[in-house]
C-alpha cells in the first residue's frame, strides 16, 4: 500500500470524483453529454468515446489535487493511457489517488435489495490492479426498502469481497447505496448503519476499509461510521439528486465529503470550447469541495 496516499486520504481536504460508469451507464453518461447513441455503433466506439470525455475531464486544470483527492474509475479506463501513462499513473502524477471499480454490476431487485453480481476473476482483477498503482477499490450494492435480514445480506457479502480486497494489499471502498427513492430510507440507513458497525468491530487492527453512502435523511447519521477506527474514510454519493441538493445536503453531515459522478459532469458537454468545458467543471469542482470541508 502507498503510505502517502492514504494518508492523503484519510487527512486531506477535498472529495473523490467518481468517474468509473460501466457498460450499463455509459450510454447515460455519453448521451448527458452531448454523445447521443445513434453518433456511435459498438462497444468499441462507445468505450473510445467515454475514455475521451474522461480524458478532457482528467486533463483539465480544474481537476488537481488542490481540491480532489481522489477518482474511481473503471477497468477500462485503468487500462488506457493518458498522455503517454496509464491512467492511475497519470493521476499519481497529478497528486490525485486512483481507485477502480471491481464489481460486476447489480444483480435483480430481490427482498427489496440488490445485492452485486458475481466476482468470479477478483483475484486477477486486483493483482492487475497492483500492477497499474491502484490504492484502492470500489463496489456497489443497493438497498432499496427496509428489511433487515436482506440488509444484512448486503453488508455481509460487501465485507466479505473486503478482506478478499485488503489481502491483496487495497483499500475497498465498500457501498451500500440506499436508494433515495426509498419509501422508508431512514429506516433503511439505521439498519444498514447497524449492520455495518458489526462487521467494523470485527475486523483486525490491520484491516481498513473506506464506506461510500447515500447522504443521509437524518444529519450525522452516520457520524459513529465515520470516526470507527478500522474507517479511513466515508464519501457520499450523489444518489440521482441534484448537484445543488447533494451539496445543501451533505454540508449538514460532519465529516462526510463528496464522492459524485452525475452530479460532477452534469454541466459538461461534448460540444462546449475548452475554455468554457474548463469553467464549468471549475465551478461543479469548487462547490463540491466547498460542501465537503465547510460544514454547517
Amino acid at each position: 500500500m502507498n503510505q502517502n496516499h492514504f494518508d492523503k486520504i484519510k487527512n486531506g481536504n477535498g472529495f473523490i470524483a467518481a468517474l468509473d460508469q460501466s457498460g450499463g451507464s455509459t450510454p447515460k453518461a455519453l448521451a448527458a453529454y452531448g454523445v447521443p447513441e445513434d453518433s456511435y455503433s459498438g462497444e468499441d466506439e462507445m468505450f473510445d468515446l467515454v475514455h475521451e470525455m474522461r480524458t478532457r475531464i482528467i486533463t483539465s486544470p480544474a481537476f488537481n489535487s488542490d481540491k480532489i483527492l481522489g477518482a474511481i474509475l473503471f477497468e477500462q479506463t485503468m487500462d488506457r493511457e493518458i498522455e503517454g501513462q496509464y491512467t492511475a499513473d497519470y493521476l499519481a502524477s497529478k497528486g490525485v489517488v486512483p481507485f477502480l471499480k471491481v464489481d460486476k454490476g447489480l444483480a435483480d431487485k430481490e427482498n427489496a435489495v440488490q445485492l452485486m453480481k458475481p466476482i468470479p476473476d477478483l483475484d486477477e482483477t486486483l493483482r492487475r490492479a497492483n500492477e497499474r498503482n491502484i490504492f484502492g477499490t470500489k463496489m456497489r450494492s443497493v438497498v432499496h426498502e427496509p428489511n433487515e435480514k436482506a440488509i444484512k445480506t448486503v453488508v455481509d457479502q460487501q465485507f466479505d469481497f473486503g478482506k478478499q480486497i485488503i489481502a491483496a494489499g487495497l483499500v475497498p471502498i465498500i457501498e451500500p447505496e440506499v436508494d433515495i427513492n426509498s419509501q422508508d430510507k431512514e429506516t433503511c440507513e439505521a439498519m444498514l448503519k447497524n449492520e455495518i458497525l458489526k462487521q467494523l468491530d470485527a475486523l483486525t487492527d490491520d484491516q481498513n476499509v473506506m464506506l461510500k453512502l447515500t447522504i443521509p435523511t437524518k444529519a450525522n447519521m452516520y457520524k459513529e461510521l465515520i470516526d470507527h477506527p478500522r474507517v479511513v474514510r466515508v464519501v457520499a454519493l450523489s444518489g440521482g439528486y441534484s448537484r445543488d441538493e447533494a451539496n445543501e445536503k451533505l454540508k449538514e453531515n460532519d465529516g462526510l465529503i463528496a464522492s459524485f459522478s452525475r452530479a460532477l459532469a452534469s454541466d459538461l458537454n461534448a460540444n462546449q470550447s475548452d475554455e468554457e468545458f474548463n469553467e464549468k467543471l471549475q465551478q461543479a469542482v469548487d462547490t463540491i469541495y466547498d460542501a465537503s470541508v465547510n460544514k454547517k
